[in-house]
């Protein structure tokens, strides 16, 4: 992995076999960044996605292992417990162009990926809810 700041920006490259979650998990917490806009492309040849079912407040997830383009990969970045937390979700592209999307828990890359996170002045948290069994953003005043 590689990066390079440009002014509020941060760009990313993952490299072949680089864990796409845990690499701007690490920027983001050799950084400090606690607000933040993240998309991404690239390609990827395992990855874990989800679902959220409301009703039973369980997330449902899938392994993914085969070749696969990012065609979108966009989220957020707050902090939870002063820890850096990730929300991303992303579209996924096979050799036969079906798309598959989701939370994006985790993905290797096969090639490259190029993220873009886009720091906030400012501090987002978390909060678990339990009404709605998720971590929902917090606003500091």
């Amino acid at each position: 992995m590689e990066l390079r700041e440009f002014g509020s920006k941060i760009v990313i490259r993952c490299d072949k076999n680089d864990e796409i979650i845990d690499s701007i998990k690490k920027v983001c917490s050799d950084k400090n960044v606690k607000a933040a806009s993240v998309t991404g492309i690239g390609a990827v040849d395992k990855a874990i996605i989800g679902l959220f079912e409301p009703k039973t407040k369980e997330y449902h997830t899938v392994e993914l292992n085969k070749d696969m383009e990012i065609t979108g990969l966009v989220g957020n970045i707050s902090r939870m417990e002063e820890q850096v937390y990730i929300h991303v979700h992303a579209t996924l592209s096979d050799s036969s162009y079906n798309a598959f999307g989701g939370h994006l828990s985790a993905a290797w890359v096969s090639c490259t990926a190029e993220i873009i996170i886009d720091v906030f002045d400012g501090n987002v948290t978390r909060e678990f809810n339990d009404g709605v069994g998720l971590n929902l953003i917090k606003f500091q005043d």
